[in-house]
């Protein structure tokens, strides 16, 4: 969108609005079935996690997940390492979850701790930083901006960050790239990412190719290689049990109430001949 204040008094006029080149879209917070956008044409994406209690790999596979959706590029930027003691092990544990994305580490109490993330923000670029609330996010756009213009707000008591950024800011770096600033996402629903799915856990989709069964379910099935895997110390179960939850997720994205009691039926009974008459009886009483 292209905006100009001009002689207005403050009031900005529309000249013209881009066409989409990337959209980064999540399932609206709550019971609502619709999508929310959180931000458009971005060109990286900063999945921003602290290295102290917030740090949680299953959340990384969940935003890796919605960005390589959105057509932007991931960056994984770890943040308030000097509050963390065992950094290399925590950089260890997702290495299976971060394959192929830049990860950076930083600390916005030494004063060059951001620089490294000044590459990934190139003149006319657009970034978006996203995470949960107190991560440091408005902390590291202070530091990029050189100034103090977003509001900051220390620990709680229970070592988690505080709430502070509450509406999507836009700002022009002085090496003439653009910061989003977001909201921090108590929540970050699946909303149409399946191709973003099959990205963030490439490892297992190349994996489940070598089943003996095309329709491997990955569970008791003889031949299944990825539990062949599992069991070499390869892969982590915790790993295919937050793809498969991912995946029923993003089935029901999109439906509305009768039709996800229905998906779920059909997931707890569908294919069992004995209990199809069940899930007939419940299908009909469904659609009363």
């Amino acid at each position: 969108m292209m905006m100009d204040s001009g002689q207005t008094g403050g009031h900005a006029i529309i000249h013209h609005i881009l066409p989409r080149k990337s959209v980064f879209i999540r399932k609206a917070a709550g019971t609502a079935h619709r999508e929310q956008v959180i931000a458009a044409n971005i060109d990286t994406v900063f999945i921003c996690m602290s290295l102290n209690s917030d740090f949680n790999p299953r959340r990384l596979e969940r935003y890796l997940s919605v960005c390589w959706d959105s057509g932007s590029m991931p960056v994984v930027v770890l943040t308030k390492a000097d509050l963390c003691e065992d950094v290399a092990e925590k950089l260890s544990s997702i290495e299976a979850v971060t394959m192929g994305t830049d990860v950076l580490v930083t600390s916005a109490i030494e004063q060059d701790g951001y620089r490294q993330i000044l590459p990934h923000i190139r003149e006319g670029q657009t970034v978006a930083l996203i995470g949960s609330s107190g991560v440091g996010k408005s902390t590291l756009i202070n530091r990029l901006i050189g100034d103090e213009l977003l509001d900051t707000q220390g620990l709680r008591n229970d070592d988690k960050g505080r709430h502070t950024t509450t509406r999507r800011e836009l700002f022009l770096l002085p090496n003439g790239g653009l910061v989003i600033d977001t909201p921090g996402m108590r929540e970050l629903g699946l909303w149409d990412a399946a191709g973003g799915l099959d990205k963030a856990f490439s490892d297992l989709e190349e994996l489940s190719a070598c089943c003996k069964f095309g329709d491997c379910t990955h569970g008791a099935e003889p031949g299944c290689a990825i539990r062949k895997a599992i069991e070499e110390g390869t892969l982590s179960e915790k790993r295919l049990e937050s793809y498969k939850k991912l995946q029923r997720e993003l089935s029901y994205s999109g439906l509305n109430a009768r039709q996800l009691e229905n998906e779920k039926i059909n997931r707890m009974f569908g294919g069992k001949g004995e209990t199809k008459q069940a899930v007939k009886h419940c299908k009909e009483k469904n659609n009363r």
